[in-house]
């Protein structure tokens, strides 16, 4: 599982939701706490501002869901899938991520700060506006992603592969050039900037 910081495990659950059929579902403005959900079929679920609190999620399929101002704080998510899944404002601060599967996922503005994405196949999504700082995104495949207007303020991005990833007016001041991919990656002159002084190159006018 995704390490949290300074080691902590996963919050404890206290109730269990299993194997439960949410296809299609509506919410609007729910609130679960320390909810275990097992193999929940959320797909194509439209959710309008609920809020997951110290949840899991095994199994669960989020995939072509639509979720605009919903909050998964501190959250833990295995084996999940989220393909075509849409979060537009959503909050996913401090949660974990381990084995899940992405493809076509659109991020729209939100808080991911300290969500853990460690290794995580996030190839061809698209993240606009997103806030990251201090996101565990060590060895996360972002080939031909977009990852454009991002806070990744002390982002963890060690051996990340940026290879073709769009990342104009993303705050790079902590990306190690040395340490990650970034093959044809494409970038602004403020960014080549940040890049050239971490390389130790003098920039002039």
């Amino acid at each position: 599982m995704a390490d949290r910081k300074h080691g902590a495990p996963a919050p404890p659950t206290t109730s269990t939701v299993r194997a439960a059929e949410w296809r299609a579902a509506e919410l609007h403005g729910e609130r679960f706490d320390q909810v275990l959900f097992v193999d929940v079929d959320m797909m194509e679920l439209v959710d309008d501002g609920a809020a997951f609190t110290e949840c899991t999620f095994r199994g669960v399929r989020f995939n072509a869901s639509v979720h605009r101002d919903a909050a998964f704080t501190n959250c833990t998510f295995v084996r999940c899938s989220f393909f075509d899944a849409a979060f537009t404002r959503c909050k996913f601060v401090g949660s974990m991520f381990d084995s899940c599967s992405w493809g076509a996922v659109t991020v729209a503005g939100g808080d991911w700060s300290f969500a853990g994405l460690p290794g995580a196949d996030l190839r061809g999504c698209t993240l606009r506006g997103v806030r990251m700082r201090e996101a565990d995104l060590t060895g996360a495949l972002l080939g031909k992603a977009e990852m454009t207007g991002c806070d990744l303020s002390a982002a963890w991005l060690h051996s990340a592969d940026l290879t073709e990833c769009d990342l104009r007016y993303s705050n790079l001041d902590g990306l190690d050039p040395l340490t990650t991919k970034l093959n044809k990656a494409v970038i602004d002159p403020d960014q080549a900037a940040v890049i050239a002084t971490a390389l130790g190159l003098r920039v002039l006018p």
